[in-house]
């Protein structure tokens, strides 16, 4: 059978359903690989436990799409706050294998927070 060059989807057609895409740096000189989720499994829910599980290397970003309907979008600072939010309510710290992501995240979050004027008490 011929090739023809096309790789073919990992969406199936007429698949109303968001899926969520993982940017994930991995170490080992590759640069940087995606790795999606099975699409049994691309709720987001998974995703935000496959990244506190440390299920990725480094990630970098997520990305949430809808082939169907034709869009896209970085939601990486939501899933950030989210992440940061959970480990703020189970009191530990956010994962080392996940810091720099929800940092890098939630910078502008934290430092309009950090930087705000303290008042002295007279």
């Amino acid at each position: 059978m011929p090739r023809t060059g096309r790789t073919p989807s990992i969406v199936p057609y007429g698949a109303d359903q968001t899926i969520y895409l993982v940017i994930d740096r991995c170490r080992g000189g590759r640069g940087r690989d995606a790795r999606e989720a099975e699409l049994e499994r691309t709720d987001l829910e998974t995703i935000i436990a496959d990244l506190i599980a440390g299920q990725f290397v480094e990630p970098i970003r997520v990305v949430a799409f809808n082939t169907l309907e034709h869009w896209s979008e970085d939601i990486s600072r939501p899933i950030a706050l989210e992440l940061q939010a959970r480990c703020d309510i189970d009191g530990i710290a956010v994962p080392e294998h996940i810091l720099d992501f929800v940092a890098r995240h939630t910078h502008s979050a934290c430092a309009s927070r950090w930087l705000a004027p303290v008042a002295t008490i007279a």
